[in-house]
């Protein structure tokens, strides 16, 4: 792990911090997208009893590197996730996929960071970067992933994160 960022303030990009505390069921301490129930804006608007399965936001930091060979400068925090990643897969996990973060603390991944127009207004065209097509059409969302927290602790910087899938058969993710 990179980075970890939170911010207790609606607002696109989250700043840094040395560490973060995850809240079994709730998400990161202090951070505005904390909850039982969803709290970004257009879910709420949609139905504010719905679960909140986007407690946590992983981001891969080699995503990055691939939008700045487009011209893009993006940094950890800049789109809005709370734990940046290196050298973990996290778009090819499965549903349901246990990540054991640093000694105490257990994210469950719910799905796909379904990016949305703010990217745009924070950098004109890094949409369509994180957002794409394959061969056959179907939408590729390469925003990061969602998860909820299982089992809450302190996170750094430089923790180690150890991903568990589930037993088969395995669910690809989807946008949640």
């Amino acid at each position: 792990m990179t980075a970890v960022s939170s911010n207790g303030e609606y607002s696109f990009t989250k700043p840094n911090r040395d560490s973060i505390t995850l809240l079994t069921g709730l998400g990161v301490e202090d951070d505005v997208h904390a909850g039982v129930t969803v709290k970004h804006r257009s879910r709420v608007a949609q139905d504010p009893t719905q679960p909140n399965l986007r407690q946590v936001h992983l981001i891969h930091e080699e995503l990055f590197a691939e939008v700045g060979t487009e011209g893009f400068k993006v940094l950890p925090g800049d789109l809005g996730e709370n734990i940046t990643t290196r050298g973990v897969d996290l778009l090819a996990l499965p549903v349901g996929t246990l990540l054991r973060i640093g000694g105490e603390a257990v994210l469950e991944v719910t799905g796909l960071r379904n990016p949305c127009l703010q990217i745009d207004h924070f950098q004109n065209g890094l949409l369509k970067q994180v957002v794409g097509r394959d061969e056959a059409g179907n939408i590729i969302r390469k925003a990061g992933v969602m998860s909820i927290v299982r089992e809450g602790g302190t996170v750094r910087p430089g923790d180690l994160i150890q991903a568990e899938l589930p037993a088969g058969p395995h669910r690809p993710l989807d946008r949640v």
